[in-house]
C-alpha cells in the first residue's frame, strides 16, 4: 500500500474544498495533527466525537475526517473532564490527526450538495446561491436547484430520496399533499432553513434539506407560495421534509491508494411526527423504507 504524508493528502483536499470558501462563521481545516506523518488508513464520520475517536484508534486510521468541526465555538479547555478534551487526548495520545471540510464541502462542486442533487436524479442543476468568492471553483455555491427527468409525486420522490441516501436514526420526514406533483427541486446539505425563501423563489417544487427549525419552517408553510402549497419537506440522510422542502446527505470519498472507512449511526425507529412535518420513515422493518401516513 502506498503511504502519504498528511500534508500531501490535506493538499489535495483543499484543492478541492478549499478553507477560504468556507463561510465566514465556520472553522474547518487541521484540527489536531502533524502535517509530516504518514497517512495509511483514514475514517471518514460526520462528526468527531468519543465512540468515533476510539473506533480510528482500534482500526490504525492515521486520520479521521470529519466534516462537523470540533472547535466551532469558543473553547478554553481541553481538559480530559470534558467531552472535547477526550476526543483530541485520545487522537493525539494515539498519532490520529484530525480534519474537518465542513461549509467549504457543502458548496464545492461535486460537494455535499451536488452529490444529493445527483443522488435524487436532479438534471440541469445549478447552484441554488452562486459563489461569489475569488477563491471558488465555477459552479460552486450554496445549495442546487434543478429538475427531474420525469415529474414524480411527492410521496414518490420521498420515497426516493429514503432509498437514495444513507439509513441514519432519525431518517427522512415530509410535510405536503404526497399526491402533488414535484419536478423542480432544490437541495441544501446541512442546515437549510435559511435558504427557504431563496428555495421558494427558485421556482422549485420541494426543498430538500437537512436541519430545520420549527419556528421558520411554520412561518413558510403558513405564508404559502403564491403558486401552489407550500410544504416544506425536510430530512437528514437524517432530517425533516416538505413539498418544497429540505433534507440533506453527506459524501463518502472516493476509493484510492488510501484505505477509506465511513462510520454513520444505525437506522432506528423516527419519534412521532411534530409540526410542520410529518414522518414517512418509520417503526417499520428495514425492507419498508417508507410508510405513506394516513
Amino acid at each position: 500500500m502506498s503511504t502519504s504524508s498528511l500534508q500531501d493528502l490535506l493538499g489535495d483536499l483543499e484543492r478541492r474544498y478549499p478553507r477560504s470558501t468556507a463561510q465566514e462563521w465556520d472553522a474547518v481545516g487541521l484540527i489536531a495533527g502533524d502535517p509530516q506523518q504518514p497517512v495509511r488508513r483514514v475514517l471518514c464520520a460526520v462528526e468527531a466525537t468519543e465512540a468515533t475517536a476510539r473506533e480510528a484508534v482500534e482500526i490504525g486510521a492515521d486520520l479521521l475526517l470529519v466534516h462537523h468541526p470540533l472547535l466551532l465555538r469558543g473553547v478554553t479547555s481541553i481538559a480530559e473532564t470534558t467531552a472535547k478534551g477526550r476526543i483530541l487526548t485520545t487522537l493525539v495520545r494515539a498519532g490520529v490527526a484530525l480534519y474537518a471540510a465542513h461549509t467549504n464541502a457543502d458548496d464545492a462542486p461535486g460537494g455535499v450538495s451536488a452529490s444529493l442533487a445527483e443522488a435524487v436524479g436532479m438534471v440541469d442543476v445549478e447552484p441554488l446561491v452562486p459563489a461569489t468568492h475569488p477563491d471558488a471553483a465555477a459552479g460552486a455555491g450554496t445549495g442546487r436547484v434543478g429538475r427531474l427527468a420525469e415529474p414524480v409525486t411527492l410521496t414518490a420522490f420521498a420515497r426516493r430520496v429514503a432509498e437514495v441516501l444513507p439509513a441514519t436514526t432519525q431518517g427522512i420526514r415530509v410535510a405536503g399533499d404526497g399526491d402533488a406533483l414535484v419536478e423542480r427541486v432544490a437541495v441544501c446539505g446541512g442546515s437549510g432553513d435559511s435558504y427557504l425563501a431563496v428555495a421558494r423563489d427558485s421556482g422549485a417544487d420541494v426543498y430538500l434539506t437537512a436541519d430545520l427549525r420549527h419556528h421558520p419552517a411554520t412561518d413558510f408553510r403558513a405564508a404559502g407560495s403564491g403558486r401552489s402549497s407550500w410544504t416544506p419537506r425536510t430530512g437528514r440522510a437524517s432530517g425533516c421534509g416538505c413539498h418544497r422542502s429540505p433534507i440533506s446527505c453527506g459524501r463518502t470519498p472516493r476509493r484510492g491508494a488510501l484505505r477509506w472507512r465511513s462510520t454513520s449511526p444505525p437506522r432506528a425507529p423516527m419519534p412521532g411526527p411534530t409540526s410542520p412535518c410529518r414522518n414517512l420513515c418509520p417503526s417499520t422493518p428495514p425492507e419498508h423504507p417508507l410508510e405513506h401516513p394516513a
